[in-house]
C-alpha cells in the first residue's frame, strides 16, 4: 500500500494506473476508521481495480464553534486498517497542501444543502462539496463510496457531481450498526456509557416507524412525533425529524414506501448524532 501526502504525487500515480487500464475508486474519509468506513473500502473494491482512501480533517466543514480540533484521530491505526482492507493507496494530506492561504474558490450546491444539517451548520457542505472535488480533481476516480447515514451529503455529492459533469459513479452503501442498533460515527467516542445507552433510541425510533409503515401508516406527521417522543424521553432533543422523497430531499406528509427516508438529528449537550431509515 503507497502514502501520498502531495497531491501532485497522487495525482501522478492515478493517472498512471488509470493508463494501465485500472479503474480507480475512491473513499473521502476524515480517518479514526470504524467499521462503517471499511465497509466503504470494501464496497469500493468491488467496483475498482485500485481503491485510494482520503484521510483528511477538512477545516473549511467546520464552523468555529465546533470540534474541528477535538475531532478524533489516530493515523496509525488508520493506515493499518487500510492495508488490512486492501487499500491501494492512501491520502494523507495537511491543510496547507489543499487550501492556499490565500484560496478564495469553493464550490457549493444551493438546493439539497439548505435543510437538515445544513440548517443547523451553514457553512458546512460548501466545504465538503469544495474538498470533495479537490479529491475528485486530484483522484480522478471512475467511481466513489460514500454512506447513507449521511444521507444529505450523499444527495449533495450526487448532485454536484451531475450538475458539473464530473465523469464518476457515485455509490451510496448501507449504513453498518454495531449489534444494539447504534449507527458506528467517529464521534460516538465522545458518548459516555449512560448517553451511549440513551442514543440507542434513535435507531430504536426509527425502526419502530418504519414497522408502522410496514403496517400500513402513511401519515409522516405520526411517524414523526413517533420518533421525537422516544428520542425526547431518553434525553436527546430532535435537531429536525423528517419524513423526505430520498432523492429531492423535500418534505413529505404522505409516505410513498419505496421513494422515502426518514432523516434525523439529535442533540444532549454539545453531543449531535444523525441517523435515517430508507422506506
Amino acid at each position: 500500500m503507497k502514502t501520498f501526502t502531495d497531491p501532485a504525487a497522487l495525482h501522478a500515480w492515478c493517472a498512471e494506473q488509470k493508463r494501465a487500464g485500472r479503474r480507480i475508486g475512491l473513499v473521502p474519509t476524515m480517518g479514526f476508521l470504524h467499521e462503517g468506513h471499511l465497509s466503504l473500502i470494501r464496497e469500493a473494491r468491488r467496483h475498482a481495480d485500485d481503491v485510494v482512501v482520503s484521510i483528511f480533517v477538512n477545516p473549511t466543514q467546520f464552523a468555529p464553534n465546533e470540534d474541528y480540533a477535538a475531532y478524533p484521530r489516530d493515523e496509525a491505526h488508520d493506515l493499518a486498517l487500510c492495508e488490512a482492507e486492501g487499500a491501494a493507496a492512501v491520502f494523507l494530506p495537511k491543510p496547507a497542501d489543499l487550501y492556499a492561504p490565500d484560496a478564495s474558490t469553493w464550490v457549493e450546491e444551493t438546493v439539497l444543502e439548505k435543510g437538515y444539517c445544513g440548517a443547523q451548520r451553514p457553512i458546512h457542505f460548501r466545504g465538503v462539496c469544495t474538498v470533495v472535488a479537490k479529491l475528485f480533481n486530484i483522484v480522478g476516480p471512475d467511481v466513489a463510496v460514500f454512506g447513507q447515514k449521511d444521507f444529505q451529503q450523499a444527495a449533495v455529492i450526487r448532485r454536484m457531481v451531475r450538475d458539473l459533469n464530473f465523469p464518476i459513479e457515485i455509490i451510496r452503501a448501507p449504513i453498518v450498526r454495531d449489534e444494539d442498533g447504534l449507527a458506528k460515527s467517529s464521534r460516538n467516542t465522545y458518548l459516555t456509557p449512560e448517553s451511549r445507552a440513551q442514543a440507542l433510541s434513535l435507531s430504536r425510533s426509527l425502526r419502530a416507524a418504519k414497522a408502522a409503515v410496514e403496517a400500513g401508516e402513511r401519515d409522516a406527521a405520526k411517524l414523526e412525533a413517533l420518533i421525537r417522543a422516544e428520542t425526547e424521553a431518553n434525553g436527546w432533543i430532535p435537531d429536525y425529524v423528517t419524513v423526505a422523497d430520498a432523492d429531492s430531499l423535500e418534505p413529505r406528509t404522505t409516505v410513498t414506501p419505496g421513494h422515502n427516508v426518514i432523516l434525523i438529528a439529535c442533540r444532549q449537550g454539545r453531543l449531535r448524532l444523525i441517523d435515517n431509515v430508507l422506506l
